[in-house]
């Protein structure tokens, strides 16, 4: 299983009792916990590689953070130099990082240990406490580690996971209302270094205290599990919990990343501050963003250049960009103003079809690809550090190759879908938008996408000419359908399928894991935690019973056994034991005379 296994390994030395009854012993990474066998507590194996690529991105920022205060994160197995001593870590550039000015020599901070002048972390929503535990003993330079929850049953639970871990002296459990501890850290302003999010369900009621309680540089960690709000099931949704409208088309997975940081950046711009995102993942059902919080008023003002509105076109799915704002160089200076717009006619150019309006929506890069390759060099130079590891080297090699300067993306199937034509192979399609002088790039949120900087008008001649070479039965097609009216314009651009060299991503070439297939069925979402401790029917029973629910379906007639019978009750029902409806509780007394 990706992330834990019940009875993987026994308890840590100098721990706690063996699990009592009902309970199970569940190992992920370096921490083995106690979990009750009933659904008291929250816990998915699946969410392992989420917890995994947090740790790793945890151990780059924290190497970042403290380097400047003299503190070298040291990991098992990194290179150390000829008198023992922790090998300084690189820069950015691929450099090796100055020592600290002044006379204190460097310290270390490896994993499991206080580390004093360290980061200070929230734990917003810990149930168990798992991935505290986890932080705790594979994420040096830790100061502090807050596991908060408001159940008490999880906050009795992660008690004693702390303590069956020996981690007590970094991790302290806490039962509060999450955004209060928030509120209240402000307030006191002991902000905390690394705020992490994991909700079950929608993250939207934390995010104005996260943005107020994280400190200047702090990284925050959002998890969203909506995904059928985030990816256009439910657009009036998104908008009240995000203040955007989500669209249903093949890129809804990057735009859920786009909408949850318009969300972070705009909840962050009322109190004058910005996000910087390092990392923006999509991957099995959930999406999860790291990003930095800092302040500038000056910067602020920029913000609204960074959102756009998304105009998608129903028939042929072309989609264009409406930033909400723009920024001009004036002088030693930048003038800030609104947009012009917008960017297309009523009807859709190539199709006619209407568009749809979407967003706001972050329109800037989603990811740093310097912060990137770290954790990258970082998976490289400790190998066996995480279960996940081939995947999230997978994952991360494919983000480094991505377009970072093109919002969204095209699939392959849908391109040609709309059009009724075979599908080109991948490596065709990339050859051509090379030869024809643009870039292009996958994206780890799809399989099959086709990131590019070519405008619609290429992407739609380019397939005109593949369906010259592989024609469509046009006798077929509607007069005002979108393949026929795509296919009747002549394309002005001859494009060549001949294969590139280049066209091939580097990801692909070295068979990296970059779209593993699930280990096992129904892997994804696991029913909510119940307070009572009574079992949760599973989400097979209720996808299976909610299946079809708005479509007419055959009935065999058991199901209406569950309604009493109104003639039977009234005491003139002939149908008897072949009634379709239950005649349990025997007809009503007669009336005395």
């Amino acid at each position: 299983m990706d992330g834990g296994s019940p009875n993987g390994s026994g308890p840590p030395p100098g721990a706690g009792g063996p699990p009592g009854a009902g309970e199970t012993l569940i190992s992920e990474g370096r921490a083995t916990i106690l979990f009750p066998s009933a659904n008291e507590v929250f816990y998915n194996p699946v969410q392992g590689f989420n917890r995994d690529l947090t740790c790793a991105v945890m151990t780059e920022f924290a190497r970042l953070q403290l380097q400047p205060k003299g503190i070298w994160v040291v990991l098992p197995g990194e290179e150390k130099t000829d008198a023992g001593d922790p090998q300084p870590p690189e820069n950015g550039d691929g450099d090796t990082a100055p020592a600290p000015d002044g006379p204190e020599a460097p310290r270390t901070a490896k994993p499991g240990e206080v580390c004093e002048g360290g980061l200070r972390v929230l734990e917003a929503l810990a149930a168990s406490g798992l991935r505290s535990i986890r932080f705790a003993k594979e994420v040096p330079g830790l100061r502090a580690v807050v596991a908060n929850d408001f159940s008490a049953r999880a906050v009795e639970l992660m008690n004693r996971n702390v303590a069956f871990n020996g981690v007590g002296d970094l991790v302290a459990p806490r039962m509060a209302d999450a955004r209060m501890v928030m509120y209240q850290c402000k307030a006191d302003r002991e902000p905390f270094d690394v705020i992490d999010l994991d909700p079950y369900g929608s993250p939207a009621p934390f995010l104005d205290a996260a943005v107020q309680a994280v400190s200047e540089g702090g990284l925050l960690c959002v998890t969203c599990t909506d995904m059928g709000v985030m990816a256009g099931n439910s657009a009036e949704t998104c908008y009240s919990k995000y203040g955007a409208v989500s669209l249903k088309g093949k890129f809804c997975h990057e735009m859920a990343l786009r909408i949850i940081l318009h969300s972070l950046d705009s909840r962050a711009n009322c109190y004058q501050r910005f996000i910087v995102p390092l990392l923006s993942v999509s991957a099995d059902f959930y999406i999860r963003v790291f990003v930095q919080v800092f302040t500038g008023q000056a910067k602020v003002k920029a913000s609204a250049s960074k959102q756009a509105l998304v105009y998608h076109c129903v028939g042929c799915g072309t989609h264009h960009f409406q930033r909400l704002g723009k920024v001009t160089s004036h002088g030693t200076g930048f003038k800030y103003g609104a947009a012009t717009g917008p960017p297309v006619g009523p009807t859709c150019e190539f199709c006619q079809q209407r568009h749809q309006l979407g967003g706001p929506m972050w329109a800037e890069p989603l990811h740093d690809p310097a912060f990137v390759e770290r954790v990258l060099a970082a998976l490289e130079s400790s190998p066996g550090r995480f279960q996940t590891e081939e995947r999230m080297r997978g994952m991360l090699s494919v983000i480094t190759e991505e377009l970072g300067d093109v919002p969204l993306y095209y699939t392959l199937d849908s391109l040609s879908s709309t059009i009724h034509c075979n599908t080109p192979s991948l490596l065709q399609f990339r050859s051509a938008l090379l030869h024809a002088g643009y870039r292009v790039s996958l994206s780890h949120a799809c399989k099959n996408a086709v990131k590019t900087d070519a405008p619609p008008a290429v992407l739609w001649d380019i397939m005109r000419c593949w369906a010259k070479i592989h024609p469509v039965k046009r006798e077929r097609l509607a007069d005002t359908s979108p393949a026929s009216r795509i296919l009747s314009v002549e394309p002005t651009l001859q494009a060549s399928f001949t294969l590139r060299d280049d066209a091939n991503p580097s990801s692909r070439k070295r068979g990296l894991k970059r779209f593993p297939e699930n280990p096992e069925a129904f892997w994804g979402p696991k029913a909510r935690a119940k307070a009572g401790g009574g079992i949760s029917p599973s989400l097979q029973e209720k996808r299976k019973r909610h299946q079809n629910k708005r479509t007419e379906r055959t009935d065999d007639g058991t199901s209406l056994k569950n309604f009493p019978c109104k003639r039977f009750k009234e005491g003139n029902c002939s149908l008897g034991a072949q009634c379709c409806y239950s005649h349990e509780g025997g007809p009503p007394a007669a009336p005395p005379p």
